[in-house]
């Protein structure tokens, strides 16, 4: 990764330049100040009133927009690049400019939640239907053809394995951990140690394989392989498993753990696209893969689970989801995560997954059990990881300017689940009797 220039840095090489430019351009190239400069900063001042975040702002003498005592804050170092960026490109420039250090937070997951929870009611409705119009589109590399799919999945999966060593649990489990199936107490506070990770991870994927009745003899196509927990904890089970992956780096990893713990005869991964699938099997399980889909092709994702599913089989799919109303307003919205994190994703709707399963397939949504609250610790949890883990992430060549785009990246998931914008929930699909 490129070494980010950093303000006022002193006998820079023209090949360092070279190279931060290169692998962050629009992060080491500041837009034109123009008109949009001075409307964004307008609306920003207008949005951050209304979410209760206390904004201080580094000119020539510090000036503040404040909220009430105790608020969130965020501190703007050069207001002029942040707001043309903001101007530019809508969101896409604010987490640019974090990337460029030109903001901070000292409760990053805080200060984002109070916008999370307002979002709808930032910016004035008028100004709000504006948006497709002056903020960029989507490109067409990012629709999840078979080909651009596998390119999609290998930006964010193939990044390297011991990045994600750094972070994860043990289990390397790249999703939401289960610390408990009670209902959370109305009011309380979830609040998970480190060492609870690694359990909670397996907790999750037990229930996921107990619901879809996996057990000695089941023939199970799990959809996204991930680092190979569930595909080795069903074939402990005793279930013949087929596992796929778009990713080389994690298929690599999943064939050398399963043949060290003895469990190639059980487990065959293969490297291809859910829609290449062959085969009947009695349990379908994808943990957090629609995501990665896009919306182009769910119908498509539904559709193929559906055509592998054996007669009176069970599939659960473990999903992160938006509401419903703002998937419908975002639908053709490009984002920062899209840009930067996980290009081609699009979050569906619980109720969008139940229609488009009623409407396109022979299945039926029979149940839907959410549990966003424990992403929200998860998150955090895999944050302070990787916060602590920063000389180890960058003695694996990952520069400055890539370990501030995670640290947003997973602090701005974190503020989703805590504000109960986002939620996460597995879904089990059957066929009427």
């Amino acid at each position: 990764m490129g070494k980010r220039i950093k303000s006022g840095e002193p006998s820079m090489s023209s090949e360092q330049v070279e190279s931060s430019t290169m692998t962050w351009p629009d992060v080491v190239n500041i837009p034109r100040e123009n008109i949009r400069t001075f409307v964004a900063e307008r609306l920003f001042k207008v949005a951050s009133s209304r979410s209760g975040v206390t904004i201080l702002l580094d000119r020539d003498k510090d000036s503040a927009w404040r909220a009430a005592a105790g608020a969130p804050t965020i501190r703007i170092h050069n207001p002029k690049a942040f707001f043309t960026r903001l101007g530019h490109a809508g969101l896409i420039g604010l987490g640019e400019s974090y990337m460029a250090g030109e903001w901070d937070s000292e409760d990053l997951p805080a200060a984002l939640g109070r916008f999370s929870e307002r979002l709808g009611n930032l910016v004035p409705p008028a100004l709000a239907k504006l948006r497709a119009v002056f903020l960029p589109r989507h490109p067409e590399t990012h629709v999840n053809t078979i080909e651009s799919a596998r390119k999609n999945i290998e930006a964010h999966y193939d990044l390297s394995n011991e990045l994600f060593q750094t972070f994860l649990d043990e289990t390397l489990t790249y999703s939401s951990a289960l610390f408990t199936e009670e209902e959370p107490i109305p009011g309380s506070i979830l609040v998970a140690e480190w060492d609870e990770l690694a359990d909670a991870s397996r907790r999750k994927i037990d229930r996921l394989l107990d619901r879809t009745r996996v057990g000695t003899g089941s023939r199970v196509l799990e959809i996204g392989s991930g680092w190979g927990e569930l595909a080795v904890r069903a074939a402990r089970r005793g279930a013949n498993v087929t596992t796929l992956t778009l990713s080389k780096e994690q298929a690599a990893y999943v064939e050398n753990r399963i043949a060290a713990e003895g469990l190639s005869e059980l487990i065959e991964v293969q490297v291809r696209d859910y829609r290449e699938a062959e085969g009947q099997f009695d349990a379908i399980v994808s943990v957090e893969m629609i995501e990665a889909v896009g919306k182009e092709h769910w119908v498509e994702y539904y559709q193929t689970i559906d055509r592998h599913l054996a007669p009176n089989g069970l599939a659960g799919i473990q999903a992160i989801t938006m509401p419903h109303e703002r998937m419908l307003v975002t639908a053709n919205t490009y984002t920062w995560i899209q840009k930067y994190i996980f290009p081609g994703g699009f979050l569906p709707s619980r109720r969008g997954i139940r229609e488009d399963v009623e409407k396109n397939t022979s299945m039926r949504v029979i149940e839907d059990y959410a549990f966003g609250f424990q992403y929200a610790e998860t998150l955090r949890l895999w944050r302070e990881r990787f916060d602590s883990a920063a000389e180890r992430v960058e003695a694996l060549g990952f520069d400055e300017t890539f370990r501030r785009m995670w640290r947003l990246y997973l602090a701005y998931s974190e503020a989703g689940f805590r504000s109960r914008y986002l939620n996460v929930s597995q879904i089990l699909l059957a066929r009427p009797s």
